[in-house]
């Protein structure tokens, strides 16, 4: 090894370190207040009255009413929070695989809004219209599964799930050091991501795998800019990718059509690996979380990709695009 790469290495390290610090505080300024805020509505009992008004809307995506406490809390929290849920309603709810799958995807397609929603404001993007796509949308995808699945009569058999998540610690002390240990890791996995991403640049990675995406990029109408960014999202998770879109989106490197659609992609589809297994061992089948959702997200994005170059300036203005970037 040459004398001057630890010294290149090293310099890498601290600017991503610096930029990790700035993008993490980024992020935290959002998170923090609003997962306090979600504390307090969760104590004044504000999310079980949302899951009694979703109930009649869970009979539309062939669900009993007690699954709308389940979505309820996935909305406003986090799918964990869902999970922990489901674990006490679902044994005495009766649900095949395939309700299962339709509720598990509509999970994975909308949860943890407030939070998401904001980090999707922060880079550009109404928080409502990103709200309005990720619940519409997993109502929409939750509609034709369970059309899909009633039509062709498959997986009608008694769910079982493979695993039950442990309660959670209802103090504050618990929940305060929970969300000081997502903090950390929230830190961690975005100085790894910016390491990686700057190595994988040097490396010439990024334009090959660019490149070889480019065609279904610009189908989707996602530029080649916000491709491994996009990529990273739809890999671990919006809160990353979105974090590292947020950073890109404020240097001018991304337009504001390229952030919306990007981040329609990912409100959709985010999280391949550990969201699908989540939703996998409470019982939802592939088919479902991880097959229909791509396809469900990738043809959202295309509609919504055609749809903002129709639209005029100043309703984009109005409904799509935030003044807060």
């Amino acid at each position: 090894m040459s004398p001057g790469r630890p010294h290149a290495f090293i310099r890498l390290l601290g600017d991503c370190l610096r930029q990790a610090v700035k993008t993490s505080g980024a992020l935290f300024r959002i998170i923090v207040p609003i997962a306090v805020g979600v504390r307090l509505l969760e104590l004044v009992g504000a999310i079980k009255l949302l899951g009694q008004w979703l109930a009649p809307v869970m009979a539309l995506v062939g669900l009993p009413g007690s699954m709308g406490l389940v979505w309820a809390t996935t909305l406003v929290t986090n799918i964990y929070g869902g999970m922990v849920v489901f674990a006490g309603v679902a044994p005495g709810a009766g649900l095949t695989v395939a309700q299962v799958t339709v509720l598990a995807t509509m999970m994975l397609i909308a949860h943890a809004i407030p939070v998401e929603a904001s980090i999707a404001r922060q880079a550009g993007t109404s928080f409502r219209a990103m709200a309005a796509l990720r619940i519409g949308g997993a109502l929409a995808a939750g509609a034709l599964l369970h059309l899909g699945y009633t039509l062709t009569g498959t997986l009608q058999q008694p769910n079982t799930a493979l695993w039950t998540p442990p309660p959670r610690d209802p103090s504050w002390n618990g929940w305060a050091l929970g969300e000081a240990r997502n903090l950390l890791c929230i830190f961690l996995v975005i100085l790894a991501l910016l390491i990686l991403m700057r190595l994988l640049e040097r490396f010439g990675i990024i334009d090959a795998l660019t490149r070889l995406l480019r065609p279904v990029l610009t189908l989707l109408g996602i530029s080649e800019r916000a491709a491994p960014l996009a990529i990273v999202g739809m890999t671990l998770g919006l809160t990353y990718g979105g974090g590292l879109i947020i950073q890109e989106a404020r240097a001018g490197h991304l337009s504001r059509r390229d952030v919306f659609c990007a981040l329609a992609l990912l409100g959709i589809c985010h999280s391949f690996i550990e969201d699908t297994l989540l939703m996998v061992v409470i019982g939802g089948h592939l088919s479902g979380t991880l097959a229909g959702r791509t396809l469900f997200a990738l043809l959202v994005t295309f509609c919504v990709a055609r749809l903002l170059r129709l639209l005029p300036e100043p309703v984009l203005d109005r409904w799509f695009f935030s003044r807060q970037a």
